[in-house]
C-alpha cells in the first residue's frame, strides 16, 4: 500500500455495488484507491453488494421504504448530507445513472460541496443528463470533470451540452479478481460453448439476434453450445430458441457472481449489442483468454476489439455477418489461435493500476504518483 503525504479521502457514490457495469467500475476503484492510501467512502443507494470493493460503505438502500415516499427520500437525502459535510471529502464521484433531472440539480447545488466528478456510462447520455441543455450546463457545467468512458462519447456531450470540462477515462478491469476466480469450477456445464453475458431486462444486448446467428451457424450441428448469463424474465428468448428448433442447445444460467469461470472454460464470447457504454464484458472475457466477437455497434467493442487480432468485428447490427464470424471462428482454427494467443496482452491498458493512474492525474494527486511513479 502507498502512503501519501496527504491523506486524502474521495466518496464514489452509486446505485449499488451489483449487477450493473457503472457499479462494477466504482467498486474496482474502491480496491485501487485504498491500495493507494487513500480513505475511500462507498455510497450506494440500494441495498446490492455483491461485487468486491474497499473502504468504508454507507448503505443508504437500508434506509428505503417499499413506498419511497417522499419523507424516505427526504430522510436519505439529509443523512447523505450531514455525512458529506462531517467527512469533508477531497472528491466525490458519482456514477449513478442521473435521470430525475430536477432533483439531481438540488445535489448538485445544495448536497455535493466537494470537488465533484460525474460519470458517464452510455452513449444514450440522457441517462445521465438532461437532453434540456440549459439545465445540463447549469448542473454539469460548474462541477469538477465529467468524465466519459469512451471518445466518441465525450465529443457528444461537447457538441450537445457545450460542455467544457469533460474527459475520457476508459472502465479498469481488476486483473486480480479475475485470475484468482477463473479456476473455480463449472458444475453446471459439461459441453463445448460459446458465451454471452448480460440483463435480459431491455432489449439492448439483443439476445434475440444472437439466438438466431447462433441458430443458422454451424455450431448447433458440431455440438457447441450457446450460454446467456444474465438478470431476467428469459422466456422470450427461450421462445425464440423453440421456434428455431435449437432450445436444447441455448442454456439460460442467470446472473453469476462469479462469470470469469464461464468465461475461461468457453470457446468464445460473443456481444450482439444494439449499443453499449463500454462493453465491460469484452476485456473481461479477453483477461481470460478467451477471444470476443461483437457488432461495431456505438461505442465500445471498437476501443477494444482489434479486428483478427484478438477477436473480430462484425458489420454494425448485420445477423448474417455475426453467424458468418462465429462461423469463421469455428472454421479456422489457425485465426482463432491466433486471437486467443493475444487476448490477454491486448487489454493491458485497461488495468486497474493504469486507469487508476489517469483517475489520479485527474485529480491532481501527484505526490500518490511521485510515491509509485512505475
Amino acid at each position: 500500500m502507498i502512503f501519501p503525504s496527504k491523506k486524502y479521502k474521495i466518496a464514489l457514490i452509486g446505485f449499488s455495488l451489483s449487477e450493473g457495469g457503472g457499479e462494477k467500475v466504482m467498486a474496482n476503484l474502491s480496491v485501487f484507491f485504498d491500495n493507494m492510501g487513500i480513505e475511500v467512502h462507498n455510497i450506494i443507494v440500494l441495498d446490492k453488494v455483491t461485487y468486491p470493493y474497499k473502504g468504508k460503505l454507507l448503505n443508504l438502500g437500508l434506509l428505503k421504504k417499499n413506498s419511497n415516499g417522499f419523507l424516505n427520500k427526504l430522510k436519505r437525502l439529509t443523512l447523505l448530507k450531514k455525512y458529506l459535510k462531517q467527512n469533508n471529502f477531497d472528491f466525490i464521484i458519482d456514477f449513478r445513472p442521473r435521470t430525475k433531472h430536477w432533483q439531481e440539480l438540488i445535489i448538485a447545488k445544495f448536497i455535493y460541496k466537494s470537488s465533484t466528478i460525474y460519470t458517464i456510462h452510455s452513449y444514450w447520455i440522457h441517462y445521465y443528463m438532461p437532453n434540456n441543455s440549459f439545465l445540463t450546463r447549469l448542473i454539469y457545467n460548474h462541477c469538477y470533470a465529467n468524465v466519459a468512458i469512451v471518445k466518441p462519447m465525450k465529443e457528444l456531450v461537447e457538441i450537445k451540452h457545450h460542455l467544457t470540462n469533460v474527459a475520457t477515462i476508459a472502465n479498469p478491469v481488476n486483473i486480480n479478481e479475475i485470475l484468482n476466480k477463473w479456476d473455480e469450477p463449472t458444475t453446471e456445464i459439461d459441453f463445448d460453448y460459446i458465451i454471452a453475458i448480460g440483463q435480459y431486462e431491455s432489449n439492448v444486448k439483443q439476445f434475440d439476434k444472437l439466438i438466431e446467428a447462433y441458430a443458422n451457424s454451424i455450431l448447433p450441428k458440431k455440438e457447441i453450445h450457446l450460454v446467456i448469463l444474465g438478470k431476467g424474465n428469459n422466456e422470450f428468448y427461450q421462445n425464440i430458441a423453440a421456434e428455431n428448433d435449437i432450445l436444447e442447445w441455448v442454456h439460460f444460467l442467470g446472473y453469476q457472481d462469479n462469470p470469469f469461470k464461464f468465461l475461461k472454460k468457453a470457446r468464445f464470447l460473443v456481444l450482439s449489442s444494439k449499443n453499449e457504454g463500454f462493453a465491460n464484458v469484452l476485456v473481461e472475457s479477453l483477461v481470460c483468454q478467451t477471444p470476443v466477437v461483437a457488432f461495431d455497434c456505438l461505442c465500445g467493442p471498437s476501443e477494444i476489439i482489434i479486428d483478427k487480432k484478438n477477436g473480430l468485428l462484425v458489420e454494425n447490427q448485420n445477423i448474417n455477418k455475426l453467424t458468418e464470424a462465429i462461423n469463421l471462428f469455428i472454421n479456422d482454427q489457425e485465426l482463432y489461435d491466433y486471437c486467443k494467443k493475444n487476448a490477454f496482452q491486448s487489454i493491458q491498458h485497461f488495468t486497474l493500476e493504469n486507469i487508476g493512474k489517469q483517475w489520479l492525474r485527474l485529480m491532481k494527486m501527484e505526490d500518490i504518483l511521485n510515491n509509485n511513479p512505475s
